[in-house]
């Protein structure tokens, strides 16, 4: 047990497999633990450097074993993925991960602390609603298509279209029920969608650097939070490193010394990238209205020749990787000077 160096960590929910290796980097210990086997055993090993793949409860899993004096080490999946030999098992997989975690150009995830979960959770549990509120919205719609009540788009739009329900006589009593379920449905996840976002408000004016963050045009609250709660500027060398994270720069193909450049990649953080996305959409839609402060010379140049869609993730790499700089050096967000040129749509 002295002689072990790094430990690969394959996590589920019952079993755990593990890859100890010694200072050679050959296996000494092979073996599989049960759940209730793990604190136990970690405890009566001597300090090691322990390796996880980043996914489900890894964060957990790291507090825990760190707090018993052991170095803990978050590698994402796929960059494990190229050190799996063969077959996919747990045995290749623990041996995948060890050796990833010696690799000297390897990148690890942070470990997060469970103020920081309970805060991200918070953002992911109000997503989760709002997709569910959509859903019943889009059903209510298309139920009531059914029988000739049509409505317009739009939250805003459900209590008339209730009403509407109401209204006509000739809808069999048992739709006429599910219809109204639907709509109480709506009404609930209303309420509750209204409560977190008072939570979120709260917790937004209390947070300095999210407050800070919301001054960047295109970035509201969420956005902030966000940013504020699940990104550590020091786990990355530049604001094209966080953006690169996030999945806002072209997927590169090149061989040969031919550079072909493509689509974004869609890596890292998949909400936080459509958060941005979006937020920069918002800025373009008001960017060539005359007066408009958030319309910048290289925004209003780059509308002349590009699609909307594609000016609108360049802008969004832009906002991120101003929210870097701002994290990384504690400045206020400083506004370009606007321009009263506009463009075509």
């Amino acid at each position: 047990m002295s002689q072990i160096k790094r430990i690969g960590l394959d996590t589920s929910k019952a079993v755990f497999t593990l890859h100890c290796v010694d200072q050679t980097g050959r296996a000494v210990l092979r073996t599989n633990l049960r759940r209730a086997q793990m604190a136990t055993f970690f405890k009566n090993l001597a300090p090691a450097e322990i390796a996880l793949e980043a996914c489900a409860s890894s964060h957990h899993w790291a507090r825990e074993l760190s707090t018993l004096g052991h170095e803990v080490r978050l590698i994402p999946p796929q960059y494990v993925k190229p050190f799996v030999k063969r077959a996919k098992n747990d045995r290749n997989d623990a041996e995948a991960i060890c050796e990833a975690a010696g690799r000297p150009g390897m990148r690890f995830v942070p470990v997060k602390t469970a103020a920081q979960q309970a805060q991200g959770m918070v953002l992911k549990v109000r997503e989760t609603l709002v997709n569910q509120r959509t859903q019943l919205v889009n059903a209510l719609r298309g139920h009531a298509a059914e029988f000739g009540i049509i409505a317009a788009k739009g939250i805003s739009q459900i209590a008339p279209l209730l009403e509407a329900i109401e209204a006509v006589a000739t809808i069999p009593s048992e739709a006429r029920e599910m219809l109204a379920l639907l709509g109480q449905e709506i009404e609930h996840l209303d309420s509750r969608l209204n409560e977190m976002e008072v939570k979120l408000t709260a917790a937004h004016k209390a947070n300095a650097l999210s407050q800070r963050l919301a001054t960047i045009p295109g970035v509201g609250r969420i956005i902030a939070l966000t940013f504020a709660t699940e990104v550590d500027p020091t786990a990355f060398e530049s604001g094209r490193h966080l953006a690169a994270w996030i999945g806002l720069t072209p997927k590169e193909h090149s061989t040969g010394g031919k550079q072909r450049m493509g689509g974004i990649s869609r890596a890292g953080n998949e909400r936080l990238r459509r958060l941005l996305v979006t937020g920069a959409t918002a800025v373009i839609r008001f960017a060539t209205r005359p007066g408009n402060k958030h319309a910048s010379e290289w925004l209003l140049k780059l509308l002349q020749h590009k699609p909307r869609k594609l000016v609108a993730v360049a802008l969004a790499n832009k906002m991120a990787r101003i929210a870097w700089a701002m994290m990384k050096s504690g400045e206020a967000y400083r506004r370009p000077t606007a321009i009263a040129a506009t463009v075509a749509a």
